[in-house]
């Protein structure tokens, strides 16, 4: 029996949630704040987490974001009366499975619900992260290049990790920091740049041919040069 995790603060909505899951034989745990729907998601206890996008205390993005900074790869069904495209894609780029607007069908919300599990029953974990000669070991934590080690601190490998995980495309400054940071991008602040001066030093060092680009007014790219 697969354990579902619903962090849903309408109580409305959360029993039609179980209820419609519980008909389907699922077992389902509800929780209706951010903060302890945070908690819990990190326990990595459950097969699949329904998720608002609006909470209190801490919203749905902000808690997807911090599970996959832990490597919790748990899929994540993300529920909104937010139906504009750009949050759509905020919802996915951060690190949900799949999105859902309010008002839902609860048969649709089950079938999603039925086809994220049978591709977790289907990809076999992903441990090492690879680009050309780049390598990132999700278990030891560590980084190589050519087989040599990299010293990375802990926001330089998450950083790393997002960046090759979505290898080959243009990441913008605001993708970036609401991806690996957790918050809105303030365009007055040089964090980033910093952080990717400090990456590029160590991932491209003298001799080698580089792998992070700047894209000039958009952002940046890991892999070939383009």
């Amino acid at each position: 029996m697969a354990k579902i995790l619903t962090i849903e603060d309408d109580e409305t909505t959360a029993r039609e949630i179980i209820a419609e899951l519980g008909g389907h034989g699922f077992d389902v745990e509800w929780v209706d704040n951010g903060m302890t729907g945070l908690v819990r998601a990190l326990s990595g206890n459950f097969d699949l987490i329904t998720l608002d996008r609006m909470l209190p205390g801490m919203d749905g993005l902000a808690i997807v974001t911090a599970m996959r900074r832990d490597n919790i790869d748990t899929p994540v069904l993300m529920i909104s009366a937010l139906s504009d495209v750009d949050d759509r894609v905020h919802g996915l780029r951060a690190g949900g499975d799949d999105y859902l607007v309010k008002p839902f069908a609860s048969d649709e919300m089950a079938a999603r619900v039925e086809v994220l599990l049978r591709r977790k029953d289907r990809q076999a974990p992903q441990t090492v992260l690879r680009v050309q000669d780049l390598e990132l070991d999700l278990v030891s934590r560590t980084v190589t290049r050519r087989k040599i080690r990299l010293d990375l601190l802990p926001m330089e490998f998450r950083l790393l990790e997002y960046m090759m995980r979505n290898s080959e495309q243009i990441l913008t400054r605001t993708m970036l920091f609401e991806s690996v940071w957790g918050y809105h991008f303030d365009p007055g602040t040089n964090i980033i740049d910093v952080h990717i001066g400090r990456l590029r030093r160590k991932v491209d060092a003298p001799g080698l041919p580089p792998l992070i680009h700047t894209v000039r007014g958009t952002g940046y790219i890991l892999g070939e040069h383009r």
